[in-house]
């Protein structure tokens, strides 16, 4: 596998989209969708295919591209879209010509509402596509039923209907009409149910659902249990619907839709060119900048690349995050949408945008691990609110059973990776009982009084594993040590992971997943990791001391051996006479056997 393939592979996001295979050409040869991007697209270079087609397929990728969408039910329609477009030659085979199904409301008197799969500009309105053509016949056979409406092709004029004109037909008898041929329902109460049902296709399908419930426990309750199924299985397909897609829209004709996200060097652009209400292409760009560009320029750029790139085909409308600054007569139709489906389409531009920037970040800062580190390093500096990058930090956490065996263990991070060979454990020396504020206090008194008589290097921010009471007793320390406002010191709540100053009584909250909450959290877990390790062993020797060294006549390595060979006190106890001999002798046995069962005799 190519180098740049399995880099690749590492930077695939884990979420729904459509991803290309492009040839050494640049021609895009297969087109799929996944669920999972990530687990999908390196699925084709982990396991063995026995189909010889898909063999060569995976011969002949050069280069990995991907859009992310926000469904399945979207990357299955954006897949169909793109398969049309492009037609790769590994698709070809596989996938059939087929339209995906709308629901139609024509544009005339007494609209007529029915399913068609390739809709026409005449005005009429379009729902959908419909991924699954069963959903759909769902939301329309409900609808029908809720909102009877026509399916004659009568022409019908206030007129004609006074006049007599036509008569009504089996679909009146049956209940699916309610006869405005004849007069029988007005043209303003029809009207009224057409607007009901535009609603419904629109995703308001809450009195859908509502009345399919009553449906099916009105036919459980009269025992119609198979009726009751047929029910329930609509409202599960309802429950799983999401009608409303990204992907395609109610826009006509051509529209480019442009996202931008940039740091202080570079810039990242997508875009996605939408035909007749289709995203059809997706297109990224990775700007280098030169002058301190702003985004509006990024975007300008990205757009006269647009211009030449498809300068026999430009887009009737520019979806754009922020008004453009130029005088190009090429753009005109230009809207920054602040809802709707333009703004929807705004928001899958720029998540776009934001994914390809973080895979090309991830994929330089491999090449340049310094590059990385001096940027999380920033990044932590401007979070945190610090004067200077936290280069070395070091975190504390207590830890004791019910008092005893108190301890703290100390975790040293350098560069944002954690140094191992300078974590410290502390045994506590001065506090009596469970007491974490004194417990705190004297470890960091011993920490930094050390650090600082032996003339080593402070770090720039100290982490308090725990709320405000740890955080006031490590600052009052470190102000009698003369330290105070020369090193960054900031306390982790565990609850809301809220991380509290000295002298503030607001807590700072970080976003969950940014890059600076999980180094300090990595960091508490650790500490917490090794203080916890140190803590069992302290409690470990003291319970061989307490229950095996008190054995007249049995000393500190004859209790280690025993400990070691039997796991537990409890083993011990329990062991016979000739298991204890084997292992530490006759004589050390008998006083081991004895003490632990005084009215036995081993030898007796």
């Amino acid at each position: 596998m190519q180098d740049l393939i399995k880099q690749r592979l590492r930077t695939l996001p884990e979420k729904p989209g459509v991803y290309k295979y492009f040839d050494e050409s640049g021609v895009i040869i297969y087109v799929g969708k996944a669920r999972n991007l990530k687990k999908r697209v390196s699925s084709y270079f982990t396991k063995q295919h026995d189909n010889r087609k898909t063999e060569v397929l995976v011969r002949k990728i050069a280069h990995i591209d991907f859009t992310v969408v926000e469904t399945e039910w979207d990357a299955l329609l954006l897949e169909n879209s793109l398969i049309k477009e492009f037609q790769p030659r590994y698709n070809i085979n596989l996938k059939d010509d087929k339209s995906y199904p709308y629901i139609r409301v024509t544009n005339e008197r007494f609209p007529k509402v029915y399913a068609m799969r390739n809709p026409v500009r005449d005005g009429s309105l379009y729902f959908g596509p419909y991924a699954s053509p069963k959903i759909m016949h769902t939301v329309l056979d409900l609808a029908r039923k809720l909102y009877p409406t026509r399916n004659c092709n009568l022409q019908m004029t206030p007129e004609k209907i006074a006049q007599g004109k036509f008569s009504i037909c089996l679909e009146y008898q049956i209940g699916n009409c309610m006869g405005p041929c004849e007069g029988k329902q007005s043209e303003a109460d029809y009207n009224q149910s057409i607007q009901q049902i535009k609603q419904l296709l629109r995703g308001n399908l809450g009195e859908i659902k509502q009345h399919l419930r009553a449906e099916m426990q009105t036919a459980a309750a009269a025992l119609r249990f198979e009726e009751a199924q047929q029910f329930k299985e609509k409202l599960d397909a309802l429950e799983n619907y999401r009608h409303k897609s990204t992907i395609v829209t109610s826009l006509r004709g051509n529209a480019a839709v442009f996202g931008v996200s940039s740091t202080d060097k570079f810039a990242f652009v997508n875009v996605l060119y939408v035909a007749d209400g289709i995203i059809v292409r997706t297109h990224n760009w990775e700007v280098k900048k030169k002058l301190d560009e702003t985004d509006t320029d990024i975007m300008q750029q990205a757009i006269s690349e647009m211009q030449v790139l498809y300068a026999d085909e430009l887009p009737n409308e520019w979806i754009l995050p922020f008004p453009p600054e130029t005088d190009d007569g090429a753009v005109v139709n230009w809207s920054v949408p602040k809802a709707g489906d333009r703004k929807k389409l705004l928001e899958l531009s720029l998540k776009n945008a934001m994914l390809f920037r973080q895979e090309k970040l991830n994929q330089y800062e491999k090449l340049n691990p310094e590059v990385r580190v001096d940027r999380l390093m920033e990044q932590m500096r401007k979070d945190l609110r610090l004067q200077e990058q936290p280069r070395h930090m070091e975190c504390f956490d207590n830890s004791n059973f019910q008092g005893t065996y108190p301890v703290s263990a100390c975790v040293v991070f350098k560069d944002g990776k954690a140094a191992k060979s300078e974590y410290r454990h502390f045994n506590v020396k001065t506090v009596e009982g469970p007491n974490d504020f004194a417990t705190m206090q004297e470890v960091i008194q011993r920490r930094y009084s050390r650090l600082i008589e032996e003339s080593k290097t402070l770090p720039q921010l100290i982490i308090i594993d725990g709320g405000k009471g740890q955080l006031s007793a490590a600052v009052e320390v470190l102000k009698q040590l003369g330290i105070y406002g020369k090193v960054a010191v900031i306390g982790i709540a565990k609850r809301l992971e809220e991380l509290y100053y000295p002298e503030d009584s607001l807590p700072l909250y970080l976003d969950k997943k940014s890059e600076t909450l999980k180094v300090i959290q990595q960091m508490r877990d650790e500490a917490h990791r090794f203080g916890i390790t140190h803590h069992r062993n302290r409690r470990s020797k003291g319970l061989v001391k307490s229950a095996l060294t008190d054995i007249p006549g049995i000393g500190p390595e004859t209790a280690a051996m025993l400990l070691k060979n039997f796991k537990s006190v409890a083993r011990v106890r329990t062991s016979g006479i000739d298991e204890l001999s084997a292992l530490i002798g006759e004589k050390k046995a008998n006083l081991v056997f004895n003490h632990f069962h005084p009215d036995e005799h081993a030898n007796g």
